[in-house]
Parts: structure tokens; C-alpha cells; sequence
């Protein structure tokens, strides 16, 4: 990979032949683990400006129709957060000269807090090829990391690293879009047409009007004709008296764009420049939260499914059934077949999925477990599948095999899906690629759980394009978590997991035994199930928190916390929601056999200390009655108790010392499974029920300590 330096640039065409389509990722660690950032990217035209809202791409626009630019979300790596963006240049109108990709703060933090800034390109088979590093941020709060633009026929890549104090507003403003400020968040739109029977159709975006665009004079030119409503796109404010009147006949004002505010800011609403007519966003259908009334006489009664599962008696049975499963619902639901492969470089087309294939490799024709290609503009993108299901390995020798035909047949990837779960720096399966071929194959894998993952946020949280494809959703959901499917996600702690946790508890552990990495990494594993879990649950990211340096060695860490489980006996790990600052610590101690689970919350600075632990022990009604609350007090060890004990004496955790009180620590601590697996007595059952008891017992409970709370002077 190529290094370059603020203001570089350099052609992707001189550095691969197969920079056709990209994927661009920001980076960043935190060592608090709270820092975070939005990315956004922004199609800017000869004259510097965006063409309409339609080239503004952010969290809550993620993808643009034609496939040009898809936001993939937030990766865990090894040193911290990774976003990723898939760019399909082929698919880049000509009227667009640039390509600038950019992220912003939220909540009252600063781009100098953040470690390890960087950003990245690679290309279609998932080779780095260039690489650029900031290391001059400080007080701003939105960054330009680096933009694409073209030269002639090709692309080229500039590292920019400007970064704004004025946030995301005045990023905005350089581009021709003009953000409103208001002091109160504005009321949505009522919702327009009813649902389908059965079927919740997400809340809509307000309508919107953009500002004219300055003539001559100054003035703003007349708004131009409405914009198609199937195009999807930020949710914009008026910017100009013409506009704001438009803005009120097509049915109430507008949403704001990016995140909610701090606390006592004012949220800006972006809007683009140009002359538009009131739009609304495209209509998204999810699936209801609560299920209808059902019309069975009894329990027993079982619905009828798409994709049955009970009759599957052996392993081949259930991993061609899963193939078939998940390839054709990847091919009739566009959003759910492109979410899933965009990261692999494939472009957005017309995709079909094939199981079965037979494909010449020497005397032996191979049958891969699918085949999924997909056209674009006459040229195809292939891709072959291998599919292990009930926790079966990857055969090393089976993939390289298919790598081996990929290669020789021009075709893009070879995808791997198993229950296990990738980690950085970690191979899924080692296989050796032949540096004398031109063509380059991508190997990439998916776990179930991310399958399942996707497939929940979308039914769930962000919505599919009608009723069918949130129904054909809900029946490969329904698939996959059936006990049969053998499509359940992360379920084996393996093979080192028994006699370690029987050297911990009978003290003959030695340090630097090789199966107490191995027990580091399948607890790594469990903690990004756990994460992905939750993120479909919530309709948010949920991430690990790593707080080491960008660019450690994965392996050295993962060492070192092998080392720690060798002489305390715990397994620990951070996790954290995105768009929040909260930071959940969950702890296995191997010698009490208990699972903790907490959250540090900080209390409001010059507060009364005897009116905030009141405020927490009201927040917490709730919550369960064995919580375990802990003052943390500068210098020492704070008051602590059971939230049974503390509800009717709250002035106990008050420290007797007069030290400053700083926050509290709320923990739940729960018995640990004996088994390695997933049943009813195992350690990764425990550990999922201890998290979700957490979350929905306690966390869910929290608010600001602020309020209400007295202070000082």
C-alpha cells in the first residue's frame, strides 16, 4: 500500500487494474472509548457545489440509487472504529467531478480528542492501495479526509485533511449547502398514507424545500419543478422566506439532518443551495414491532413457513437448504442482496444467485455451494459461495480450490459463510494466492450472525422497499433462527475453553500456555456476536472497544490479554452503542464463575452529592433489586450497595469523607454456564443473558443526572 502525505495525490489507476469500484474507510481509536464520528460524503460537480440534496450521503441516507455510493457502516478492528464506503466509480454520473468524503462530531467532542485518524482506499478484491495518515487535528469538530476526483478517463485520490471548527455546518456550507439554525427541535410531518394490513410503514421524513439559487443580483431565482419522490435523501430545512412558504403548503417543516443535539445546542438543518420544489423521502415499509393477534385456537399450533426447516437431518442437508435460502432472498430483495455484498466490492446491478454449479478444475469438476453475479453497464461481477452450517469448519484445501477456478475464470470473489466470526488480523482460512496472476480474487467471509444482523435491521429499523420483501425478511430470519438451521451464529468456545478454565480454578495455569490465546480470541468472537446482536435489536451499531494505539499488533494484544487470564482468571471487554458516550464493561471471572456487567455514569459537576445519588436511585425505579451501586470518589474506595438496600437510604452512598464525588458504577453480576456451547447451562448463553438483562434492567433506565439536580452557588 502506498503512503502519501497532506495535499498528495495519486492515480488508482497506476496503483490496480481493478479500481473500477472501491471501498474508502476512515479510522479512528479512542482511548476513553467514547469518541466517535459521522461520516458523510458529498458528489460535487465542476463548480465546486452539490448538484441537489440527492448528493449528500450520511447515516440516515446511506445509499445512493444508482448504486454510485453506499455507506457500509462501522467495523471493529484491532486499534478501534473503521467506516467503510463502497464507491462503484463506474457508476459516477459524468457531471461529477469530485467525490469528497468527510466525517463530523457530535455531543461536544473534538477531532483532537480521537487517535489514529486515517483513511484508506482499496479496491475491488479488498487490496490496499493507498493510505493517508492525520496527525494535526485538534479543536475541529468536521474533516475532510480525502476526495476522488477524476483526470480525463481516470480516478485519482487527494488527501485534503482540512478540518472545520464550525462542525458539520460550516463543512456544509462550502459546498453550496445552506443550513438553518433553529433553537428548538421541530415537530414531524403527520404521516401521509396508511400502511399496508400487517406491515408499519417507517415514519416518513418532513417535506422539504431547498433555497432558490442567487441570480445576477443576489435574489433567489424562482423554485424549480418537485424532485422525484422515489428518490431517497436527507431531510432538509427552508433556507430562504419563497422556500419556507413552500415548505409549509406540502405539510409541515422540515426534520433536521444528523445527529440530535447536545444538551443546550441548537440543531442545524442541512439543506442544499440549489432551486428545488417540495419532496418527501421514498416510503419504507418495516415490519411491526408488536405482532398482530394470532388467529390459532392454541399453542400448539405452529404458522406456516416459506423456508421449513424440521425435516433437515444432516449437515450437507442443511448447508445446501441455508445456500438456497439466503441466495435467492439475496436476489429478490435488491436493498438486502446489495447490503450484504456491496462490501466486496460488487456494483449495484441486476443481481441472480446460482446453487450447485459445477466448474471444470482439473480431472474433477468442483461444485461450489453458490454462485452470485451480478450485472452492470454489460460487465459482470461473480462471485463464488462456501457455505459451512451447525458450526463446522472452513476446509482450507476446498477454498483454495475455488480460489484456484476464481482466478483462472476472471471471477471477483470467493465468499466464505460459516457460524464463526472473522476477527483483524486473523485469517479465516490460510490460502496461498500466486503473485504471478494478473487477476486478482478477493476472499472474503460472513458469519450468520452478520447475515442475520442485516436482514433484522432492516425489517426492523430502516425499512425495505414494500411489503413483499419485508415478509420474504421475516421468513429468512425466521430460517436462520430456527434450532435446526444450524445457522445460529458464534456457538463454541472450543476446544482450549475447558481445560483452561480447569487450570484457572485449580491455580495450574502457566503463563504463556497457547491455549489461553486461543480462549482470547474465541472470547473476542463472542463479545462482536454479542455486538451485532444488539445492534439488530436496537437499530443501531453497536461496537468493542479496543483503547490501544492505531496500528498495534493484534497479536501482541491479544497476548497480553492472555497473560492478564492466566493470573487473574478474568476475560473482560468494552462495548458500545453508537450515539452514545456510554461505555458497558462486561468481565467473566473464571474463578467465581460470575459474569459482571456494568456502566460507569458520571455525575453533573458542582451538584449536591445527596441530591444526584436521589436523582440516580428515582432513574433506577426500575431497575432490578440486586444492582449493585459504587460512588466512585477521588483517592479512595466509595459507599457502595444493593439497589434493595440503598432505595429506601439513598444518602448511603453520600461519602462520609467529604471527598468529591465523581460518578457511580452500576453492576449486575450473574452465575457463569459450565459448558463451552450454547445450551441452556453454557458460557455464551450466560454471557448473552447477562447483557441483555443489562441492557433492558438497567441501561434502558438511564438518563441525564442533570436534571433537576441542585447545584452549588
Amino acid at each position: 500500500m502506498r503512503e502519501i502525505s497532506k495535499g498528495a495525490n495519486v492515480s488508482l489507476t497506476a496503483l490496480s487494474e481493478d479500481a473500477g469500484s472501491v471501498v474508502v474507510s476512515l479510522g479512528w481509536s479512542s482511548a476513553s472509548g467514547a469518541g466517535d464520528a459521522d461520516v458523510s460524503v458529498l458528489l460535487v460537480g465542476e463548480d465546486g457545489k452539490v448538484r441537489s440534496e440527492n448528493d449528500f450521503y450520511f447515516y440516515n441516507n446511506p445509499a445512493a440509487a444508482d448504486g454510485s455510493v453506499q455507506l457500509l457502516g462501522k467495523t471493529p478492528t484491532d486499534s478501534g472504529d473503521e467506516d467503510r464506503i463502497g464507491v462503484d466509480l463506474t457508476a459516477v454520473p459524468e457531471e461529477v467531478a469530485r467525490i469528497v468524503v468527510a466525517a463530523s462530531q457530535y455531543g461536544g467532542t473534538r477531532f483532537g480528542d480521537l487517535d489514529g485518524l486515517r483513511m484508506t482506499v482499496a479496491d475491488r478484491s479488498g487490496e490496499p492501495l493507498v493510505g493517508f495518515s492525520i496527525d494535526d487535528a485538534s479543536v475541529e469538530t468536521a474533516f475532510i479526509f480525502g476526495e476522488l476526483y477524476r483526470r480525463g478517463e481516470e480516478w485519482k485520490f487527494r488527501a485534503v485533511g482540512q478540518g472545520y471548527e464550525t462542525g458539520l455546518a460550516g463543512l456544509a456550507t462550502d459546498f453550496g449547502i445552506a443550513v438553518e439554525e433553529s433553537e428548538e427541535p421541530e415537530e414531524p410531518e403527520p404521516a401521509g398514507e396508511p400502511p399496508e394490513p400487517g406491515v408499519a410503514a417507517e415514519p416518513q421524513a418532513a417535506r422539504t424545500t431547498t433555497a432558490g439559487t442567487p441570480g445576477p443580483a443576489g435574489s433567489p431565482t424562482a423554485p424549480a419543478a418537485p424532485a422525484d419522490a422515489g428518490t431517497a435523501g436527507p431531510a432538509v430545512s427552508p433556507a430562504a422566506p419563497q422556500a419556507a412558504e413552500g415548505a409549509g403548503t406540502a405539510g409541515g417543516p422540515a426534520a433536521p439532518v444528523g445527529r440530535p443535539p447536545a444538551p443546550g445546542a441548537a440543531p442545524g438543518a442541512v439543506v442544499p443551495a440549489q432551486a428545488r420544489g417540495p419532496r418527501t423521502t421514498r416510503k419504507k415499509v418495516t415490519l411491526p414491532k408488536a405482532p398482530g393477534k394470532s388467529l390459532a385456537e392454541n399453542e400448539s399450533w405452529r404458522p406456516a413457513r416459506l423456508f421449513p426447516v424440521p425435516s433437515l437431518k444432516s449437515d450437507k442437508e442443511r448447508e445446501v437448504r441455508a445456500t438456497s435460502v439466503l441466495l435467492s432472498v439475496m436476489a429478490q430483495v435488491p436493498e438486502f442482496g446489495r447490503r450484504l455484498t456491496a462490501a466486496f466490492g460488487a456494483p449495484a446491478g441486476r443481481m441472480q444467485t446460482f446453487t450447485e454449479v459445477s466448474l471444470p478444475h482439473g480431472d474433477t469438476p468442483r461444485r461450489p455451494d453458490g454462485v452470485i453475479r451480478v450485472e452492470r453497464a454489460g460487465k459482470l461481477w461473480t462471485a463464488l459461495v462456501e457455505t459451512k452450517t451447525n458450526g463446522n469448519p472452513l476446509r482450507p484445501e476446498q477454498v483454495q480450490q475455488y480460489m484456484d477456478i476464481a482466478a483462472r475464470r476472471g471471477y471477483e470473489s470467493v465468499i466464505t459463510l460459516s457460524n464463526d466470526v472473522a476477527l483483524e488480523g486473523t485469517a479465516m482460512v490460510d490460502v496461498k494466492v500466486d503473485g504471478r496472476r494478473k487477476h486478482k480474487v478477493g476472499l472474503w467471509h460472513l458469519s450468520w450472525a452478520e447475515v442475520a444482523h442485516q436482514a433484522q435491521l432492516l425489517i426492523r429499523h430502516e425499512g425495505v422497499g414494500n411489503a413483499a420483501h419485508a415478509w420474504l425478511l421475516q421468513e429468512l430470519l425466521a430460517y436462520l433462527q430456527h434450532e435446526q438451521s444450524g445457522c445460529h451464529g458464534f456457538q463454541n468456545m472450543g476446544p482450549a475453553w475447558v481445560p483452561v478454565r480447569n487450570g484457572i480454578e485449580d491455580e495450574t495455569l502457566c503463563l504463556g500456555d497457547p491455549r489461553a490465546t486461543e480462549v482470547v480470541e474465541s472470547w473476542e468472537r463472542l463479545i462482536r456476536q454479542v455486538c451485532l446482536r444488539l445492534g439488530g435489536e436496537l437499530g443501531q451499531k453497536a461496537l468493542p472497544v479496543q483503547r490501544v494505539r492505531r496500528g498495534s499488533d493484534p497479536r501482541s494484544r491479544r497476548a497480553a490479554a492472555a497473560e492478564r487470564l492466566c493470573l487473574d482468571g478474568r476475560l473482560s471487554a468494552e462495548l458500545r452503542v453508537e450515539g452514545t458516550s456510554s461505555v458497558i464493561a462486561v468481565t467473566a471471572d473464571l474463578r467465581t464463575a460470575k459474569i459482571r456487567t456494568s456502566v460507569d455514569v458520571p455525575a453533573p459537576e458542582g451538584s449536591y452529592p445527596l441530591v444526584t445519588v436521589r436523582r440516580l436511585v428515582r432513574l433506577l425505579a426500575e431497575a432490578p433489586a440486586d444492582l449493585h451501586v459504587e460512588s466512585l470518589v477521588e483517592g479512595e474506595n466509595g459507599p457502595r450497595g444493593t439497589l434493595e438496600r440503598l432505595r429506601p437510604e439513598p444518602g448511603d452512598l453520600v461519602p462520609r469523607s467529604g471527598a468529591a464525588l465523581t460518578g457511580f458504577r452500576l453492576t449486575l453480576i450473574k452465575g457463569m454456564g459450565n459448558s463451552r456451547g450454547n445450551t441452556e447451562s453454557g458460557f455464551i448463553r450466560s454471557v448473552d443473558e447477562g447483557v441483555d438483562r443489562f441492557r433492558q434492567g438497567v441501561v434502558a433506565h438511564l438518563g441525564p443526572l442533570e436534571a433537576r439536580a441542585g447545584r452549588r452557588g
